[in-house]
């Protein structure tokens, strides 16, 4: 039914219970953000996350599974395979999107034991002007290549901290930055 929020999902004609809370599909979706995890371990978070008897999954069904998951997570957004540009981290931008998200929904999201994921992105899909709204509009501008109005590059030069996205990087590659940081240092003294 159009008005139901779904709490499983079908796979080869089996109900499969699924955790919906929107907390949940943050974890899975900081996840696939994480350099410091291969593909298929991003997968596996995904689903071990997602599905509530896991341990049940056949492994040769994974494909599958891994395919549901995505589109209850994308609501069916993601039928594009190619995604655009990266203008959001949501650790990063938590202190500007949870304040956004809260005044959608006209109370504090964090505050409540649990809230589906549909009804969250519902929330998300809602922001209107704002912090939150200039900085990923700045961003979305400036990742296709568009000029910055006046306004919004003096808004960008004096919030830099928020409006710029962090590089992720791996634990290797963090050592190995560090590393040349201190060789660097070490030879200007």
């Amino acid at each position: 039914m159009i008005f139901d929020l779904p709490k499983s999902l079908e796979i080869d004609g089996e109900e499969w219970e699924i955790r919906t809370d929107y907390r949940d599909i943050l974890r899975i979706l900081l996840a696939f953000e994480d350099a410091n995890l291969e593909d298929a371990e991003k997968q596996y978070v995904c689903m071990f996350i997602l599905y509530v008897d896991f341990e049940r999954i056949p492994p040769a069904k994974y494909e599958a599974f891994l395919r549901a998951a995505i589109e209850f997570i994308d609501h069916g957004a993601g039928k594009n395979d190619r995604p655009g540009p990266r203008t959001m981290d949501w650790e990063q931008d938590a202190d500007i999107l949870f304040p956004a998200i809260n005044t959608v929904a006209g109370y504090e999201v964090r505050g409540v034991d649990y809230l589906h994921w549909w009804t969250f992105a519902g929330y998300f899909m809602e922001i209107r002007e704002g912090v939150a709204s200039t900085v990923l509009n700045l961003r979305s501008k400036k990742a296709r290549g568009k000029k910055l109005e006046k306004w919004e590059r003096e808004f960008w030069q004096q919030n830099k901290e928020i409006c710029q996205l962090h590089v992720r990087e791996t634990d290797e590659q963090r050592e190995e930055r560090d590393r040349l940081n201190a060789l660097l240092n070490g030879a200007g003294k």
